[in-house]
């Protein structure tokens, strides 16, 4: 094994001194990766530059795809408003312009050193090294009333964030926060009872609902095969799908250590995803925590202008504090290295798909299979181990002629005990959070969202989400709970979708935010939330708050998770 270990290690290190054409990545959820979708889509045409459906999305291939749009006119028909979005997600990414220090003038820079460029605090950008580095500040208000005592709740967290070239060999990233969190009463529940603060690791508890912990995320990348294979390795988070969840791998689990091999050619993305999770484990003092690790494929190929579809396959294996060698293996054909080395470790395979049509319609979808049994299925006698997830939506961009005004809809469903393992090592988790679907197994769920940006400034949301979704209740295990052992089932045969105590959530979100300058968001709105029991084990909660602040090159904190 160390021989291995060593032969791969100096594999890397001589494609590292060969390597050219390096790049960095747009962090997940900006504003960017609707604008890229939105254009591709208005285009008429997939692009070979971006594969929106595995992100992150390099820098330089949405570059590319943009200042191609621009200069095919495939954007002439569009707005005022697209024109502006497609220059400043150029200029964001200003170092992989056409035009030398691509990123825009500012009018007044500061101190004459800083911002001189409209993205970045400091910019650096001449022929052997490219630096851009920002500070990270954040502070929102929330009063929140309903099932709990009116209360005032503040969040702020500060940093840094830098990316940066050298020598045109190696792209680096860093971004390091310190955050003070204080969550609404449904997420503060659902973090304490999950021993896990959504989509970070660490933490630390400060009172009811108020987290206090520091939040880092980086990485190196460099090109093996110029324009085409590019190696990455780093701590950071994946999400592949189109939808706003993903069944296969989401962003809502705390970032991972990993290696990630993405190779480009002609009309396919391959991409290579080997991570060291954390297992699930309980709170307590500070203590050395065990390692678990996955391994992942995604093949997305363009199979015609209008259509692109793709093929998953992820293995979650139950070595602690060791990582199985076979698994490095490159093609797709893990089921049979996991019977060649005689154990059973969690593999799940799927198919995703992507259409457009008449430059305003996308269709897209993600099928999912943990196990499977056709026999059964066709018995329909609710057979437990039919263990599948399936995704369904749409997108209408310019709805009903309206400029920039974009619709989305979602169903998501997932049977019980998909996900689960017999060894909990091995369960389809990390750091006490799961890797797909934030609400783990045994739910239906539909997720509306309308964008609207009637000036270059001003950002609209307004975001449904309801879902029915099976508990456990009297320990027993229903299949909810993918981090319980699924030999603890309550029964082997009728399962429903919806199996054990049923609950209902509903949601809804209207969000404002006004961009004051580049990445500065004065951000203003509302939530009202209801969750409720079937059968009334426990009373229903209802939820409203409003909430208020500024983030400065930050993404803003979302709970539509559960």
């Amino acid at each position: 094994m160390y021989k291995k270990a060593a032969s791969i290690s100096a594999a890397l290190l001589s494609l590292y001194f060969s390597a050219s054409a390096q790049t960095t990545y747009l962090q997940l959820n900006q504003e960017d990766y609707h604008v890229l979708d939105r254009l591709e889509t208005r285009s008429g045409q997939l692009s070979e530059d971006l594969f929106l459906s595995v992100k992150p999305v390099s820098r330089k291939g949405a570059v590319s795809f943009l200042q191609q749009q621009r200069r095919e006119s495939r954007i002439g028909n569009l707005s005022e408003i697209d024109k502006y979005n497609v220059s400043r997600a150029i200029s964001v990414s200003g170092e992989w312009a056409l035009e030398q220090n691509g990123a825009l003038d500012s009018k007044r820079p500061i101190l004459k050193s800083f911002y001189k460029k409209q993205p970045d605090m400091i910019y650096v950008n001449n022929d052997n090294f490219f630096f851009s580095a920002n500070p990270i500040i954040t502070a929102h208000g929330i009063y929140e009333s309903g099932n709990v005592n009116d209360k005032t709740l503040i969040s702020s967290s500060r940093g840094l964030e830098a990316r940066g070239l050298i020598a045109k060999k190696v792209g680096f990233y860093t971004m390091f926060t310190d955050n003070q969190e204080a969550m609404p009463s449904f997420a503060g529940q659902w973090t304490d009872s999950a021993d896990a603060l959504p989509g970070n690791d660490f933490y630390t508890r400060k009172g009811a609902g108020k987290y206090d912990y520091l939040m880092a995320r980086g990485y190196i990348d460099f090109a093996v095969v110029k324009d085409h294979i590019n190696v990455t390795f780093g701590y950071d988070k994946h999400f592949i799908g189109d939808g706003i969840r993903s069944l296969f791998l989401s962003d809502f689990p705390a970032g991972a250590a990993f290696l990630r091999l993405n190779t480009r050619v002609w009309k396919f993305n391959y991409q290579n995803l080997y991570m060291e999770l954390q297992p699930q484990y309980v709170r307590g003092a500070d203590r050395e925590l065990p390692h678990k690790y996955a391994t992942m494929h995604h093949l997305s190929i363009n199979a015609t202008r209008w259509l692109n579809v793709g093929i998953f396959e992820g293995v979650i294996f139950d070595r602690r504090d060791r990582y199985e060698f076979s698994y490095m293996n490159p093609i797709i054909l893990y089921r049979q290295v996991e019977r060649s080395l005689g154990s059973p470790d969690n593999v799940v395979l799927g198919l995703n798909f992507k259409a457009i049509a008449a430059k305003h319609l996308q269709i897209y979808g993600q099928l999912l299979l943990d196990e499977f049994t056709s026999k059964e299925l066709i018995a329909g006698n609710g057979y437990w181990a039919n263990k599948f997830a399936v995704q369904v939506g749409g997108k209408y961009f310019d709805a009903f002629t309206v400029k920039n005004l974009d619709l989305q809809g979602e169903i998501n469903i997932v049977r019980p005990y998909t996900y689960t393992h017999f060894d909990s090592t091995a369960n389809y988790t990390h750091y006490n959070q799961p890797l797909a679907h934030p609400l783990g197994a045994s739910f239906a769920e539909v997720l509306g969202v309308v964008r609207y940006q009637p000036m270059k400034n001003l950002f609209i949301s307004l975001k449904g989400m309801y879902y029915n979704k099976g508990v456990d209740t009297g320990g027993f295990n229903y299949g909810g709970n993918i981090f319980k052992d699924y030999d603890t089932r309550a029964s082997g045969y009728g399962v429903r979708l919806i199996n054990g105590v049923k609950v209902q959530c509903a949601m809804v979100n209207l969000n404002l935010s006004y961009e004051l300058r580049e990445n500065l968001f004065i951000d203003l709105g509302a939530v009202h939330r209801r969750y409720v029991y079937e059968t009334a084990p426990l009373p229903s909660q209802t939820t409203t708050y409003v909430y208020g602040g500024f983030r400065l090159n930050f993404n803003r904190r979302e709970y539509d998770f559960f």
